[in-house]
């Protein structure tokens, strides 16, 4: 199992998510107009989206994600009121993760915030390339889907529920122990 450095682009936000291969999470890309959105609303197009609009994300457990420096950098928003929590950092826009709430242990680490020049030997291959509906141009990833394939949300359920038996929902550096997140969300569209 590896330790994967986290940083963001200044370096003020680091990390490890801790023992991580292949099998212990899911490595999608996203290619949803939220995703999409996120970055805009940060201003890191160009470092977080590929050419067809996709946000590589890697889903692990809550739990395996640590904060060493710069916890008090960390932010969170919302797209809307009852949309999912993005993290980022505040001294310079990095996209760090997206979670679900405290008692969720799913955290979706995006790939700017892995310090990480090799994902494929540590993180394995793409499982999945989805919500391309949303893709700019014509994406010509191997076996995209509209959707979510009933495989990955199946995997993705899998581990969230086994994580959730383990307690895997915490320690978490992205919410507190009363459930609330660490940093108030802004909220994009009221």
């Amino acid at each position: 199992m590896a330790t994967i450095p986290l940083k963001c682009k200044c370096g003020k936000v680091t990390g490890t998510a801790t023992d991580v291969t292949p099998s212990s999470g899911n490595r999608v890309v996203c290619c949803c107009s939220d995703c999409q959105s996120f970055a805009r609303y940060l201003g890191q197009e160009s470092s977080t989206l590929d050419k067809f609009g996709g946000t590589e994300i890697f889903q692990m457990s809550q739990a395996q994600v640590n904060i060493e420096t710069g916890h008090e950098n960390l932010q969170s928003m919302k797209l809307t009121k009852k949309g999912i929590l993005r993290w980022s950092a505040s001294c310079c826009n990095t996209p760090v993760a997206n979670t679900l709430s405290a008692s969720m242990p799913f955290a979706g680490i995006l790939h700017t915030f892995m310090d990480l020049p090799d994902r494929d030997s540590t993180l394995g291959p793409v499982r999945a390339y989805v919500q391309t509906q949303y893709a700019t141009g014509e994406p010509d990833y191997p076996n995209h889907s509209a959707k979510f394939p009933l495989g990955i949300t199946l995997r993705i359920v899998r581990k969230m529920l086994l994580w959730k038996l383990m307690g895997k929902h915490k320690p978490s550096v992205f919410f507190a122990n009363d459930g609330k997140p660490v940093a108030q969300p802004v909220i994009a569209k009221q």
